[in-house]
């Protein structure tokens, strides 16, 4: 999908909106002044005076007003991070991938690979995307709902009870890298015949590591493969992916925070151990098996905690 963006004054935002005031849209992205849709293009207005054309015909209807702005000014990054990802790779079309969950007791294990086109940059940092560990929860909730009504992605989400079932046979390690490889060969089936620049992996361990875990598979995606400690710093694909993730891991520890009736909480804490120890006293090793990673070392303490034999 074409983007375009246009900076304009206070002035010219309500001209706008007059312009468009039959194409409006019933509600409007948080930080908004208006969204429109005419016909093929979709016309979001800002606060910050960024106005968003996206669609096929986006082009034209951007013509109709840029003698009325300026383009949207690139922003450098004052943080210098070393990599050693090639020459400028964070203005390359990228699909990348991460995960989340894999320190926390409760909850699922999540991967998600999202392609971002370079013309999607301006739209992306306009939403909020940036490294999800400097967003609130609440946040990385708004904007996920945002990115995954347009960027093509793919998510896994592996719920404790079927996490149990494979982490015997599974170390956690392979079984990431395995997830990692099927989400990114689901994003590059959903956006064939379009090739990305580069695939950008968040890296969790070595790449020779790596593609030992995943040598097994039918399908191992290699061409082009780039693995990226704090992968979400060097491009926004990882950013959008890392937090679709977050939202997904959340949305995950909700829905089993209401089939517990009690908080279910994130991480690996001594407040972990005491709801397991809870789960336990209620159910036993079979019921704390759909909420928890029973591998953690969190089991062995809430069944002391909960004097379970």
């Amino acid at each position: 999908m074409s983007n375009e963006v246009l900076m304009v004054s206070s002035q010219t935002l309500d001209e706008m909106k007059e312009q468009y005031k039959n194409y409006l849209k019933p509600t409007n992205p948080p930080g908004s002044v208006f969204a429109a849709k005419k016909g093929s293009v979709n016309i979001t207005a800002y606060k910050s005076g960024k106005v968003l054309f996206q669609g096929n015909q986006s082009q034209e209807e951007f013509s109709l007003w840029a003698s009325k702005g300026t383009t949207a000014p690139k922003k450098s990054s004052a943080k210098k991070v070393d990599t050693t990802l090639p020459s400028g790779f964070s203005q390359w079309s990228v699909l990348g991938s991460d995960e989340v969950g894999t320190g926390s007791y409760f909850g699922p294990l999540t991967v998600v690979a999202a392609y971002v086109d370079r013309s999607q940059f301006e739209l992306l940092k306009e939403l909020g995307v940036r490294d999800s560990k400097e967003m609130t929860d609440k946040e990385i909730c708004r904007v996920a709902k945002d990115l995954i009504t347009f960027l093509p992605y793919s998510l896994l989400n592996v719920m404790p009870e079927k996490y149990n079932q494979i982490q015997p046979k599974m170390s956690q390690g392979k079984m990431k890298a395995v997830l990692h490889n099927q989400a990114l060969h689901h994003v590059l089936m959903k956006i064939s015949p379009t090739v990305p620049e580069a695939i950008l992996i968040d890296q969790f361990e070595l790449p020779s590591t790596y593609y030992k875990h995943i040598q097994d598979q039918a399908i191992q995606v290699k061409d082009k493969v780039y693995f990226q400690t704090k992968g979400e710093s060097h491009h926004l694909a990882v950013a959008a992916a890392s937090i679709i993730a977050r939202y997904a891991f959340l949305t995950g520890l909700e829905e089993l925070t209401k089939e517990a009736g009690m908080k279910i909480p994130s991480g690996a804490g001594s407040a972990a151990d005491l709801v397991a120890a809870k789960l336990l006293k209620r159910g036993g090793v079979s019921l704390l098996n759909k909420y928890a990673k029973l591998h953690f070392a969190n089991t062995d303490k809430a069944k002391k905690i909960a004097g379970y034999n």
